[in-house]
């Protein structure tokens, strides 16, 4: 395994250059999460379960449009590598038309029928009843939230990432202090508890997405055309944009429902331990915020490459990232293992939730490696290089044939303690790395998607950067 690369000045610029921006902007994300979880942690577990189950709808949406955004985000990157600026904002109006339609149908869920959807994790009234109030306030923002999502993902496949993470950093910054002042009650105003902090997310995501819009026009950026423009595309563009980039949201959808098909799991086990589960979580979200920035900084590169015609270059670069990657995330497991006491004391949790908090956090301690591997691979490597269909496969073999038949069997069969299922559910990452690392070795995934000999001649002429 060939270390050389580190030496290469001009990688390392570029790749900060991307990777820094978004890191910091998860690592704010992951952080206000967390806090936000502190602050309902001192109303109970119920409050912590409410709310991590009525995120699980969030979840699904969010997943659906990071796997709508990240395919077309394949073509974006591409594109940006040979400067074509009027098929980017084309590909942007397909993306915001399958975002909207997708989050309309969750607002109308969310607000309509939240018991529904809270009963299908918990059979706890109280539970229910606390995270169908935060439905029904922050669903009726899931609309602007995707079109902030949408235009994020291809500011950033362009290579505008500062602004994004400025924008995105206020609003989250925003929606902690609302969230605040309203879980308990500050300046006056009535404590609202869990709808507290729903309140806070509704508003911080209208913020995110009406800022974000004005500035994309105001700092004249690629995308500060007529929103007209964005839907001129004939059916050929369409379905090829969608071939590839469609086979990547129904990965994340199939990922989203294992995910969440894990966590109700956890849930029936018991409150305390879905309260365990949903603390780790906001910990599993903080240690990756560095390994996001790095895989939308490798995706971004590998995709340059590809759309400049250099597909070796492209899979040096991936090779470099999955090294770098996975020496961070053993030590990000070492400091997990380091802070698991510190974490547990942080709650106000019953001692069977707080048992389980320290193990489950101990077993991601030991597979945040794997995970990282995965990652890299899937979205910095075979993503980027349009190799959508071949990851979908692999994403619905080893969820739902290994993953959620272990956390069944473990959770309902064998009844083994939250800790052990959630253990068990690794068995999906581990077969997941052997197959798509062969794959990934083969280099068969690397597509040049926006060249001329492989797209309808009325579509490869670019347009001059402004």
């Amino acid at each position: 395994m060939s270390l050389s690369f580190f030496k290469d000045k001009l990688f390392f610029r570029a790749m900060l250059a991307l990777a820094v921006p978004v890191a910091f902007q998860q690592l704010i994300t992951a952080g206000l999460n967390m806090i936000d979880v502190l602050m309902v942690g001192q109303l109970g577990e119920a409050s912590v379960a409410a709310l991590g189950l009525a995120n699980q709808i969030f979840f699904l949406l969010i997943l659906f449009l990071f796997g709508t955004t990240s395919g077309m985000a394949i073509f974006t990157a591409q594109y940006w590598g040979k400067r074509d600026m009027e098929n980017i904002r084309r590909v942007l109006g397909i993306c915001l038309a399958l975002a909207i339609s997708v989050a309309a149908l969750f607002s109308l869920a969310a607000t309509l029928v939240p018991e529904r959807l809270m009963s299908f994790y918990t059979e706890d009234p109280e539970v229910i009843e606390l995270g169908s109030s935060y439905l029904r306030i922050v669903g009726m923002s899931y609309v602007l939230m995707a079109i902030a999502v949408s235009y994020i993902a291809i500011l950033r496949s362009i290579t505008l990432v500062t602004m994004t993470m400025i924008v995105s950093v206020i609003s989250l910054v925003l929606k902690t202090i609302i969230g605040y002042v309203l879980i308990f009650g500050h300046f006056g105003l009535p404590a609202l508890g869990v709808r507290g902090a729903a309140v806070g997310t509704a508003i911080g995501w209208t913020f995110e997405c009406v800022v974000l819009l004005i500035l994309v026009h105001a700092l004249k950026t690629p995308l500060a055309a007529n929103p007209l423009t964005f839907f001129r595309f004939d059916r050929s563009f369409l379905f090829t944009v969608l071939r590839t980039s469609m086979p990547a949201t129904i990965n994340e959808v199939i990922w989203s429902f294992g995910i969440t098909t894990y966590n109700a799991v956890y849930a029936r086990i018991g409150t305390d331990s879905i309260a365990a589960i949903n603390i780790n979580a906001t910990i599993e979200e903080l240690v990756f915020v560095l390994f996001i920035g790095l895989g939308n900084a490798c995706s971004v590169m590998v995709g340059n490459k590809i759309g400049e015609r250099e597909k070796d270059t492209a899979f040096e670069y991936s090779r470099r990232f999955t090294i770098l990657a996975v020496m961070l995330s053993l030590m990000g497991g070492v400091a997990v293992f380091l802070i698991r006491d510190a974490v547990v004391g942080l709650y106000q949790l019953s001692p069977a939730a707080e048992a389980n908090l320290r193990n489950i956090m101990l077993v991601y301690a030991l597979s945040a490696w794997l995970r990282v591997f995965n990652f890299m691979l899937f979205i910095g490597a075979l993503r980027a290089g349009g190799d959508t269909r071949y990851a979908m496969f692999t994403e619905l073999f080893s969820i739902w044939m290994i993953g959620v038949p272990a956390a069944l069997i473990g959770g309902f069969v064998l009844r083994l303690p939250v800790y052990f299922v959630y253990a068990l559910v690794l068995l999906e990452e581990a077969v997941k790395a052997i197959i798509i690392f062969r794959r990934y070795l083969s280099r068969r995934w690397i597509h040049d998607l926006v060249n001329a000999d492989e797209l309808p001649a009325s579509l490869s002429t670019p347009e001059p950067v402004p």
